[in-house]
């Protein structure tokens, strides 16, 4: 989940002692709860369970938790690695990303903290966690404690990604590796995807001798590229080298640099793109593909919407009305989104603002600013939509899968087109201007409305989208492919074919030839939880206008600036309509 992503099963301490040091097991210890002596490196944690720092706690045995845990790892430092340390300026700890806030403690010692925890809570989900150790804090001769207080307000928490090491100081800041492309956003074309130039940089005050090895690897996991460069570098110098490439086809790759000698090893890893509008993914839409969802459609509007607002006096403003929304979605179901209105009459554009898996939408989601109505929908299963219908997470995915009939997102898909109808019963919504736009899963559902509910949706602005190329998705990632395969293990009658042919019908490459509205849409390249590969097989398929922006060194995530451009996009789509 970056541009320094080291999906490693060791905190490692690189070359303190001449070869790369594999010190710690991969996996901590990890508890639940909120104890302050949990910090101390006098506390007994043997009954705690063992957890895997790459990977969230809703990913391992925690599903569906939110709130405080505590991770802690103990890590020996032989003497003979003092002198080394001392020299370099100490060590520096890096932790991945962690979701949401984090403070870390050495030895009992606090040495860092990002984000900020309640009552004045502020998420740093997606800030790399990096943490001076000081020689002088280590206990040489022994085990050493690491302890990290996290707070999660909901969706995916702890820590994820990587990552998870430690680096001698000095060199972490003046032993440089990275490529350098000719984008910014490291999508080449055919001209430009022959050579990619490595940049190292020695700003050491000694000169430096080693091996450089580049690897080039397919998101399938394919080598594509293997060289070594002999460097031999004064002081204070830096150098470029020109990886060669054969012709590659259109799809994501992962640069992997390794500089290595006697003394001390520096890893960087990069992803880029190669003609991404490219990928052939092709649709694999079942027969019945269309009747299925005109059946879904008509399922729907034999519902009685029973539509209800509660305004909330405690969440109003001067400026905006804050509502609670509850209404029946596809079998019956109750769900509920928060609507904000500005407090000046008049009729307003509207965008509905879908949500990632396993997350809250909270009333602060609907505020999109002067002259803008929101709404922000809970799908079934999710926040405040959980009373009739409650799957949990893990288990949302595989709700109902065994028939195209009754599997979940069937009805989540409704629940969104729902909310559309809500919004056009509104008399302040001008029903000309009504957008769409979501993240990860919400990114599905932003390209599933747009699709299914082609003829009111203005604009649609999906980001990272989930829910795409299965097929491929399932080789790319770790997850969720591992849920539905122990689905299969599990269930007598399953079968990946019988899996594939449900996942089709809500497979949004299958649904993206059918939206009409202009897109625009955002990708991470270091994307492990939705691969740029899946979010192109869909927006491949797009006929309607489009346009998209790609983040080098992004994970699952959306960055500020694309917030912007999103509201520069739907705020000037919508004045382009007539």
């Amino acid at each position: 989940m970056k541009k320094i992503i080291l999906l490693s099963l060791f905190l490692i301490v690189s070359g303190l002692m001449g070869r790369t040091q594999n010190i710690v097991p991969a996996n901590w210890k990890f508890h639940t709860g909120d104890k302050p002596e949990w910090a101390l490196p006098a506390f007994d944690d043997s009954r705690w369970r063992n957890i895997d720092p790459l990977l969230s706690w809703e990913k391992q045995d925690d599903p569906g938790y939110d709130g405080f845990a505590w991770y802690r790892t103990k890590v020996f430092f032989p003497e003979r690695l003092k002198t080394k340390a001392e020299e370099m300026g100490g060590l520096i700890l890096c932790l991945g990303r962690i979701d949401d806030a984090d403070m870390t403690w050495f030895n009992g010692e606090l040495i860092g903290q990002t984000g900020v925890f309640p009552p004045d809570y502020l998420t740093a989900w997606s800030e790399p966690r990096r943490y001076h150790i000081d020689a002088s804090q280590i206990r040489w001769g022994a085990e050493n404690l690491i302890a990290v207080r996290v707070y999660d307000a909901g969706g995916d928490g702890g820590l994820y990604g990587g990552p998870v090491e430690l680096r001698l100081a000095a060199l972490d800041e003046k032993l440089n590796l990275k490529a350098v492309f000719e984008t910014k956003d490291q999508i080449l074309t055919p001209a430009t995807a022959k050579q990619i130039q490595l940049e190292f940089s020695n700003g050491l005050k000694q000169p430096v001798k080693g091996s450089l090895k580049a690897t080039v690897v397919s998101d399938f996991g394919h080598t594509v590229a293997d060289t070594v460069f002999r460097i031999m570098m004064g002081q204070q110098q830096s150098r470029r080298f020109t990886l060669l490439l054969s012709r590659l086809t259109p799809g994501f790759y992962r640069l992997n640099l390794t500089f290595q000698n006697d003394d001390y090893a520096r890893h960087e890893s990069t992803a880029f793109g190669i003609e991404p509008e490219k990928i052939v993914s092709p649709v694999d839409a079942q027969p019945d593909f269309d009747d299925y969802w005109k059946r879904a459609k008509a399922d729907l509007a034999a519902v009685d919407p029973q539509f209800k607002t509660i305004r909330v006096d405690s969440l109003c403003t001067p400026q905006r009305e804050v509502f609670l929304v509850e209404m029946r979605s596809l079998g019956n179901v109750l769900v509920r989104g928060w609507y904000s209105v500005p407090t000046k009459k008049g009729v307003f554009p509207a965008i509905l603002r879908v949500q990632g898996y396993s997350t809250y939408a909270r009333p602060g989601d609907a505020d999109y600013g002067d002259g803008l109505i929101g709404f922000a929908l809970n799908i079934r299963g999710h926040g405040n939509s959980r009373d009739e219908l409650n799957p949990g997470f893990p288990g949302f995915l595989l709700d109902g899968i065994d028939d195209k009939e009754t599997y979940i997102y069937r009805g989540a898909y409704m629940d969104c087109l729902r909310a559309v109808d809500f919004l056009f019963s509104r008399p302040e919504v001008d029903k000309k201007r009504v957008a769409v736009e979501g993240a990860s899963q919400g990114g599905a559902l932003t390209i599933a409305t747009a699709a299914l509910d082609n003829q009111r949706i203005a604009v649609a602005v999906p980001q990272i989208p989930f829910l795409s190329d299965f097929r491929d998705y399932f080789n790319i990632a770790p997850w969720p492919v591992n849920e539905f395969a122990a689905y299969i293990e599990n269930q007598k009658d399953a079968s990946w074919e019988k899996l594939f042919n449900t996942l089709s019908y809500v497979d949004i490459k299958n649904l993206a030839p059918m939206v009409k509205a202009p897109v625009l849409m955002s990708v991470g390249l270091d994307d492990m939880v939705c691969p740029p590969h899946i979010n192109y097989a869909a927006y491949n398929q797009l006929r309607s206008p489009k346009t998209f922006v790609a983040y080098p060194g992004l994970g699952h995530e959306v960055p500020k600036e694309f917030n912007r451009l999103k509201m520069e996009f739907i705020r000037a789509k919508f004045r382009q309509i007539k």
